[in-house]
């Protein structure tokens, strides 16, 4: 899903005060980790994402990967943290804004 850049503003400021809901190890984003981040996403539609400095991977990388294999947005990388964005598939809790 293609956000534009008023939606993407409106989630990063959404996603402001979220706490990492989950984190990201020295084993890398696994079929686990894609299916915790799938469920999480099910359940708030909006999370942050944490990669700790042991990850092998880098948050870019990560972030597109995870997008990718979850069908979510990459919202925002800032430092080690990832904002991803889904919206419910039948009842939608996050209201984007459209151009008028």
């Amino acid at each position: 899903m293609q956000l534009t850049g008023k939606a993407t503003r409106y989630l990063r400021s959404l996603g402001h005060n979220l706490e990492p809901v989950v984190s990201i190890g020295k084993e890398g984003a696994t079929k686990g980790v894609i299916a915790a981040i799938s469920r999480a996403l099910l359940d708030h539609e909006l999370i942050k994402v944490r990669l700790h400095l042991e990850s092998p991977i880098e948050p870019r990388d990560a972030g597109d990967f995870i997008a990718i294999n979850a069908d979510a947005s990459l919202v925002q990388v800032l430092g080690r943290t990832l904002l991803l964005y889904r919206p419910h598939p039948e009842k939608p809790k996050i209201v984007l804004p459209v151009k008028p």
